[in-house]
Formats: structure tokens, C-alpha cells, sequence
């Protein structure tokens, strides 16, 4: 009798075979699950699973290599664009991405970041800015708002004394390397659907060889703000997308600038 019922019920979503049967851990209202499972999604529709490599460095982004089924390679806290590199370099062949955070892309990992950019190394780089270190505690990132309170900027950040957030996708998509640079979220169904449209195409542009895909993530971090789930995402469209806009940046064969339609 409950074998019927199943048989007769619509299948609405599946878990796709590129994400492994571990669990998520992430805090409730996270946008780190949302995006490996738009990433893992769009490597099963393109069916290359067994010809991408990613690179995870430290931060939530370590725990990749638990939840997305392909082949994955841990990096040194900054260094995964560097990781990835070599790889790309070695297997020309294959789809390369790395997956890294703010405090990782933005902060320890600068140099890193820019340089590989301006090489115009053949990879994607997914970038996920929820504004703040979000592992260790909660401490203020370079992507940090002014004004905003974290661990270590218990009064709001301050700009004279500590500098302005910085804006990294914009920075890279001025270098010649930078083939693709998009801004999205997954705040809601329609921001997933536009991040998910991207990340195909950043996917598809590596077999052109033409540079690098850069591809940020805006999202929430509910523990490290010390709010909600759903007052985090009211959090985001009220202060992050003013600072960080969503859109396309950087389009082959287009002159863009990002969009002020942020749903």
C-alpha cells in the first residue's frame, strides 16, 4: 500500500548525483548548501563530473570536498587559486574551479587572487562574500559593510581607521585575464536561477581557453551576524546589495555593468 502512494507521488526535486549522501552541516540559513547544490547541479547537467577538479581552502569552504562528488583537492588558507593553477596547467583537459570564502579570497589569499586573474589562468573561481570570517568566529572580513558590528569591530567598522570594504569583483574584472565576472546570491528561487545560468556559462567558457571565470556569491552568515535566518536575508537586501549589486560585471563581447533588479 505505501509503495503505491510513493509511485503515484510527482518527483519535485532530486538530489543530483554530484553531491554526496553526507549531510549538510551548515548552520541553519547558510547559503554554503544552496551553492554547492546549484555547482553540483550544473556539473551533472553538463555531464562532466568525472572531468572536474575542485580546490577548497580553509574556512566553511573546507568542507566542500565532503558534500560535492567529484574530484576535490584541499588547499592552504588563501592558496587555492594557486592550487588550482597547477592543476588546470597539468590536466588541461579538465574543468577546474576552486570555492573560497571572503576572508580566504579577499584577505590571505589577495595576492593569490590577483595574480592568478591577471595571468588569465583558465579556471573559475567562485567566490562566496557573506561579509565576515565565518568559521573562526565571526571577525571582521575586507568585504565587512561600514557600520557593521563583528567580533572585532564591536562598534561598527570604522573607514578612516580601518579602510573601506573591498570590493573584489570589481577590482579583478578591470584585468585583461578576467574572461567572465558576474555577481550573484541565492536569497531567493529567481537569484538562484540567474546564479545557476552563470555558473553554466563560466563552466562552458573553459573549454575556449580565453581566461578566468570569476563568479561571486553574495550570502548570509545567520551565527556570525548574530540574527535569524530570515532577518540575515532582509540583512542582505537592505545592506549587502546596495554595496555589492548583483549582475553581470564582465561579458565576453559586452561592456556591463551589474543590475539593480536584485530578486
Amino acid at each position: 500500500m505505501e509503495a503505491n502512494i510513493l509511485d503515484n507521488l510527482e518527483v519535485v526535486y532530486q538530489k543530483p548525483e554530484t553531491l554526496t549522501d553526507t549531510p549538510f552541516h551548515y548552520c541553519p540559513g547558510c547559503g554554503h548548501g544552496v551553492a554547492h547544490r546549484v555547482i553540483m547541479e550544473v556539473v551533472e547537467e553538463l555531464g562532466i563530473q568525472d572531468q572536474t577538479i575542485g580546490v577548497a581552502p580553509v574556512g566553511c569552504s573546507v568542507f566542500a570536498y565532503h558534500y560535492m562528488n567529484v574530484d576535490m583537492q584541499e588547499a592552504a588558507h588563501g592558496r587555492a587559486s594557486a592550487a588550482a593553477t597547477g592543476i588546470k596547467r597539468v590536466l588541461p583537459d579538465k574543468y577546474v574551479f576552486s570555492y573560497q570564502g571572503d576572508g580566504d579570497l579577499a584577505a590571505i589569499g589577495t595576492a593569490e587572487t590577483i595574480h592568478t586573474v591577471n595571468r588569465g589562468e583558465n579556471i573559475l573561481m567562485v567566490f562566496v562574500n557573506n561579509a565576515i570570517y565565518g568559521m573562526t568566529g565571526g571577525q571582521m572580513a575586507p568585504t565587512s559593510l561600514c557600520g557593521q558590528v563583528t567580533s572585532t569591530s564591536p562598534y561598527g567598522r570604522e573607514a578612516t581607521q580601518i579602510g573601506f570594504p573591498l570590493k573584489i569583483t570589481e577590482l579583478i574584472a578591470q584585468l585583461p585575464g578576467a574572461y567572465f565576472v558576474a555577481r550573484h546570491a541565492v536569497h531567493t528561487p529567481n537569484a538562484v536561477r540567474k546564479l545557476k545560468k552563470a555558473l553554466k556559462s563560466a563552466f562552458e567558457y573553459q573549454k575556449l581557453n580565453k581566461g578566468t571565470c570569476f563568479i561571486e556569491i553574495v550570502s548570509n552568515c545567520p551565527s556570525g551576524w548574530k540574527m535569524n535566518p530570515l532577518d540575515s536575508q532582509k540583512w542582505i537586501e537592505e545592506n549587502m546589495f546596495p554595496m555589492y549589486p548583483l549582475g553581470d560585471i564582465k561579458v565576453p563581447g559586452k561592456s556591463t555593468t551589474p543590475s539593480t533588479e536584485n530578486n
